[in-house]
């Protein structure tokens, strides 16, 4: 265990709450989180390294490997699936009436995600993902948000009620590991 692992657990439970008390519209909240430590980060690495080579994609290598070498990560996800009633057409059907039927007739599953999806739900998840990077940064945590990572979460299973996943690894080194990466 390291001097650091406390403060990275820490500031991980702290940048889950900024996710939940996050804005949301018409304050329904259909958001989630799991943080990801020690072994589960390794499954969550394998996981980005196994899709990038199936699906030919360097950048979810890049990205798993950028998770192993991380102090953890924290996954936040949105059950996009649940509309607002606010008939805003964002998802691009004319009501969310219309948008339940086509998602119960014709669904889109992923990976890498499943839809359609709420635009005001999607707009929650942007607020949210934003609001615990936000607080990774206050406390120092180098950071990066990563649809990789989201990618892989819903692959493993983990958030099975959520349409979209992101994931926001964290590390406490000398130099950023999340700048200055190559693709390949």
């Amino acid at each position: 265990m390291k001097d650091t692992d406390e403060a990275v657990r820490l500031v991980v439970s702290l940048m889950a709450v900024s996710a939940r008390t996050a804005p949301k519209g018409k304050g329904k909240d259909s958001i989630m989180t799991r943080t990801v430590l020690n072994s589960d980060r390794s499954l969550l690495s394998l996981e980005m390294i196994r899709y990038g080579n199936e699906h030919a994609q360097p950048f979810f290598v890049r990205d798993g490997k950028n998770i192993a070498a991380s102090d953890a990560c924290l996954l936040i996800g949105a059950r996009g699936y649940e509309p607002l009633g606010l008939n805003c057409h964002g998802c691009g059907f004319r009501s969310c009436a219309e948008m339940e039927a086509f998602r119960d007739q014709t669904p889109v599953k992923g990976p890498p995600f499943a839809g359609p999806n709420c635009i005001m739900k999607m707009t929650d998840l942007g607020i949210a993902i934003g609001s615990a990077a936000k607080t990774a940064s206050l406390h120092n945590l180098d950071n990066r948000i990563m649809y990789t990572a989201g990618v892989a979460c819903l692959s493993l299973g983990w958030m099975e009620s959520c349409s979209v996943a992101y994931g926001i690894p964290v590390s406490i080194t000398g130099k950023n590991i999340f700048f200055d990466r190559p693709v390949g």
